[in-house]
């Protein structure tokens, strides 16, 4: 036990080799062992004893034997907990190494090439981990991106939910029926994928924070290790941008947990050059007083085009306090006065020269009646203009010499230069002084007196919207009133889901990149208690809209409350429908029976199942399996549960496209008609 202590005391020595809560990480040492890293060697090498122990002298040169510390690492009682250790009395190796020392099946980040399958379990206040939670390496991926085979699908409207008869298509051919899917979510986009490559507007998603305890905003447990999530993130983005659109956006909610992590990750996937921006949205205005320093009140939302070139962001609605700003009105309409001096940057003639010179006001007509041309000298010397601007009858531009101008109107004109307060040189909003002369004789400047000192205003009109601001606090944004007591009443006083979103902060992202009257497509997969597709319904309800949405989420409470809340809606409206369909369980029947089991020996009747009816991983040896049935027993009721869950085939979770006809699947005819009919595979 000597030699173990200071082999882990002095891998512990780097940080690489550590994980957040002070364990070794052995699947990254061994990794390193297998490549002979110099980190790691020089590390060994620096002790005697270990170096005594795992270097060869070969005529005066040290050669590291990677194989003897390599078994070394594998021995019972080192760094291998009781799970590894039966896991290895199993023989459960690839190419003759065990899983656990095969990099590609290891939780972290720089393996780009692997799949966090992910599935969620129910919610349990105390999991320290989602229950099945995966990553398979490329050359264990064989079917499981195929698309799915459907069942159990059905029309649900105001009068209530029928049998499918018919999926319902544009005159393109693309699917116009809002969707309700149930199914793992990166296998619900990949079967997606097949009919909606490139149709889709909008992407809204509200994903796991990465975030344990209050903060938890979903139903599912929200606590990965940090490389899990990142991974879980970066599998289900990549295939969601080939969803989208060239005109097409996305936007992802997200907390401080994981904000910086996300923000690279997207620009890695989504492309840098696509960044739209971030907003921070208010939506806890009384702040998280539970958290350890700061009462957090803000998340974030990011937003990504798939082409920044092609994208279009609309103007927000004014909010009924932002309309009351324009508290004037003439034959125009309503406007406000603003300052036509620039104020703060870029307002000098050093940043902006052409925006420096003279207006000349009439006391007489109380106007602006002309404008100062290209101004003589420069520097700090006083303005001088070449010229007088005014407009002629015809409204084109009429020069003057400016002593002529000045001597026939020397006793009504007052010069006005753009000077702040303190006397400090700055610039007009405007350059273009024909528009400016324009402007003036339609009535839209005001000059204020005080004394001797003049202020122009210039009228600014109100518009239909305004471009978004990156801080959006208004209380319509608390998704406690607007999300949790909105649902609430849904559903008669009873909460039914934690932390659901302000439907006005979805509202308003879904606004500003949709088209109301252009079949938009919103889609949104990690669907939770709905609120994408309910905020598209209400919109299309306020502009007489045609936008659709599709929702995918894989948990049981998609048939009670997210596909209950959508139906309520439609029943108030009176109006609308969608299409609920479930993606066709194989191995996934079995993954959710483990996930309930309560003891031991129902685990052992699944495993009887299992080894009867389900696909097994091609490295599971039955035999051995039955021979360490009793070391399977002293395991920990979770690790029995990850051992069996790990037996099963991830390629066959949901039944593919492709076994549509294999007997061994038992299709019904209902399903198939159903499958035909979505991928429009001809009988």
């Amino acid at each position: 036990m000597k030699l173990y202590d200071t082999l882990e005391r002095q891998l512990k020595k780097t940080h690489n080799f550590v994980t957040d809560n002070g364990e070794l990480k052995k699947w990254v040492v061994l990794n390193k062992a297998q490549n002979f890293d110099e980190e790691l060697i020089g590390l060994l090498l620096d002790n005697a004893e270990l170096k005594d122990k795992f270097f060869v002298n070969v005529k005066g040169t040290l050669v590291f034997n990677q194989n003897l510390f390599t078994q070394f690492l594998e021995q019972k009682n080192y760094l291998n907990d009781s799970y590894t250790q039966y896991k290895n009395k199993l023989g459960l190796t690839i190419d003759g190494k065990y899983l656990k020392q095969r990099n590609e099946v290891a939780l972290v980040w720089p393996f780009k090439d692997c799949i966090l399958e992910g599935g969620q379990s129910r919610e349990e206040d105390k999991r320290e981990e989602i229950f099945f939670n995966e990553i398979l390496a490329q050359d264990e991926i064989t079917q499981l991106l195929e698309p799915k085979i459907l069942t159990n699908a059905k029309r649900i409207s105001a009068k209530g939910e029928k049998p499918l008869i018919q999926i319902n298509r544009n005159k393109d051919g693309i699917i116009s029926d809002n969707l309700v899917i149930k199914g793992n979510n990166l296998l619900c986009l990949h079967t997606l994928k097949n009919q909606f490559s490139g149709k889709v507007k909008f992407i809204y998603i509200d994903p796991p924070y990465n975030t344990g305890g209050a903060a938890n905003t979903f139903k599912y447990n929200n606590t990965f290790n940090h490389s899990t999530w990142l991974t879980f993130m970066q599998n289900r983005i990549a295939v969601a941008r080939q969803l989208l659109d060239n005109n097409g956006a996305i936007c992802i909610a997200i907390d401080d947990e994981e904000y910086a992590h996300l923000k690279v990750l997207c620009d890695d996937v989504l492309g840098r050059e696509n960044y739209i921006g971030t907003i921070v949205v208010q939506s806890n205005p009384r702040g998280r007083t539970i958290n350890s320093h700061f009462a957090t009140c803000h998340e974030y939302a990011l937003f990504y085009a798939k082409k920044i070139t092609e994208v279009v962001v609309n103007n927000q609605t004014l909010t009924e306090d932002q309309e009351d700003d324009f508290d004037k009105s003439d034959n125009n309409g309503k406007y406000r006065f603003l300052p036509f001096r620039r104020s703060g940057g870029t307002s000098t003639p050093v940043e902006r020269p052409n925006s420096e010179f003279t207006l000349y006001y009439s006391k007489k007509d109380k106007n602006i009646i002309a404008v100062g041309g290209e101004r003589i000298g420069s520097g700090e010397d006083e303005y001088q203009p070449k010229e007088i601007l005014l407009l002629d009858d015809s409204g084109q531009l009429k020069n003057l010499e400016p002593a002529s101008f000045l001597k026939k109107n020397g006793k009504d004109i007052i010069e006005i230069l753009p000077v702040d307060v303190f006397g400090k040189r700055r610039v007009w909003r405007w350059s273009d002084r024909k528009a400016i002369l324009k402007a003036a004789k339609n009535g839209d400047f005001n000059v204020v007196i005080n004394e001797s000192k003049y202020t122009v205003q210039l009228k600014d009109r109100i518009k239909e919207g305004r471009k978004p601001k990156t801080i959006w606090s208004d209380s319509k944004y608390d998704a406690s009133a607007n999300g949790t007591m909105l649902l609430k009443k849904l559903f008669d006083g009873n909460k039914l889901f934690s932390y659901p979103k302000s439907i006005y902060t979805v509202k308003d992202a879904i606004e500003i990149f949709t088209d109301s009257q252009a079949n938009d497509i919103v889609l949104d997969f990690f669907g939770g208690s709905g609120t994408t597709a309910h905020a598209v319904l209400e919109l299309n309800k306020e502009d007489d809209g045609n936008r659709q949405f599709i929702i995918t989420e894989q948990l049981d409470y998609i048939e009670f409350v997210t596909s209950r809340r959508l139906q309520k809606i439609i029943e108030q409206d009176n109006s609308g429908d969608f299409v609920y369909i479930e993606l066709k369980k194989y191995n996934q029947t079995f993954i959710e029976q483990l996930e309930a089991a309560k003891k031991t020996e129902t685990l052992l009747q699944i495993w009887e199942q299992m080894k009867a009816k389900s696909f097994l991983n091609y490295n599971v040896d039955i035999k051995k399996q039955e021979e360490h049935i009793e070391d399977f027993k002293k395991l920990s009721l979770k690790e029995q549960k990850r051992h069996l869950c790990e037996l099963l085939d991830k390629n066959q979770l949901y039944v593919n496209l492709s076994s549509l006809n294999d007997q061994d699947f038992n299709c019904t005819e209902e399903e198939k008609k159903v499958t035909r009919d979505f991928y429009q595979i001809k009988d």
